[in-house]
């Protein structure tokens, strides 16, 4: 039977022993395939995080999840009369209506996942603080939220076109793919990095807010690339504009969804742009991903 004092000193013994694991240090192992294994072994508690997040939204409402329905409609009708017939959009883009709606779905996603990642490891605080899991797992659960919004977007989307009677019934709605993936992509990779940023400058998240505005606008959601083809003249300008990730997302969705736009004009390669755009997008989450662990050391004390 060990005396109080020789317990005491044996446990500090064994604490001495057990290997010690640095959280963000330079070169940590937890980044690139560890950091997936160690969100795979916590795949159960990311999968409750994204359905607290869903019950949170909605909590002691009414109508619960159909607000997910209510509020893209009522947008897409603002948008519709607004834009569309009061500003005279709508004579120049035929099912105006799919058109907008295709747009106002992608920049959705990628709104809800990035200022919604921002936001996610503030205020998991109590979490962070008192349980250790993968840190990562926080703007993971902005973005799997985020993609349950979007999959019921997508039912009304789908239900607009019928409704016109002009369902995507053509090749072209593989577009939806690589669309999706760069958008999933950049708005993980922005949600990362950003994230850890807001945790030492809380400003970050309403900036992000600011800034995601600014690129709906800057995105052919209520306008078409078409017009923006005659406004720009200079040749490189407008590859610029074009080859943002957002508009070549919103540009694959419209043509997917869209089929009133058969006739309209596109810009030349959309798939190589989207596969290249993809390309440098998983290079960008991998670069946000190393500054996300570099960042997360001093999480708890900041919080």
């Amino acid at each position: 039977m060990l005396s109080p004092n020789e317990e005491a000193a044996s446990r500090l013994r064994r604490l001495a022993a057990t290997p010690l694991h640095p959280v963000g240090a330079a070169g940590s192992d937890r980044a690139g395939l560890a950091a997936i294994r160690s969100i795979i072994s916590h795949r159960e508690m990311l999968g409750l995080l994204v359905r607290r997040d869903l019950k949170a939204r909605y909590k002691d409402s009414t109508l619960g999840f159909f607000w997910s329905l209510i509020r893209p409609l009522v947008q897409l009708a603002i948008y519709f009369v607004v834009m569309g017939q009061f500003l005279g959009a709508a004579q120049f883009i035929p099912d105006f209506a799919v058109y907008v709606f295709a747009g106002l779905s992608a920049m959705g996603l990628f709104t809800e996942i990035v200022v919604g990642g921002t936001g996610s490891v503030v205020n998991n605080g109590g979490l962070v603080k008192k349980v250790y899991l993968p840190r990562e797992v926080f703007p993971l659960s902005s973005a799997g939220s985020a993609l349950f919004n979007f999959g019921i977007q997508l039912i009304v989307l789908l239900g607009a076109t019928f409704l016109v009677l002009k369902p995507p019934l053509h090749w072209q709605i593989v577009y939806v793919i690589p669309s999706l993936l760069v958008i999933v992509v950049y708005g993980t990779a922005l949600a990362l990095l950003f994230s850890a940023v807001n945790v030492y400058l809380r400003d970050t998240q309403y900036l992000v807010e600011v800034v995601t505005m600014l690129l709906f606008w800057a995105s052919p959601i209520v306008y078409s690339w078409e017009m923006v083809k005659t406004l720009i003249a200079s040749p490189f300008l407008l590859e610029v504009y074009t080859n943002n990730p957002l508009t070549l997302a919103v540009l694959g969705f419209q043509r997917a969804f869209w089929v009133a736009g058969e006739g309209a004009e596109w810009p030349g390669g959309l798939w190589l742009r989207l596969a290249i755009a993809l390309v440098v997008g998983l290079v960008l989450i991998i670069v946000c991903h190393r500054t996300f662990v570099r960042l997360q050391g001093n999480f708890a004390q900041e919080l």
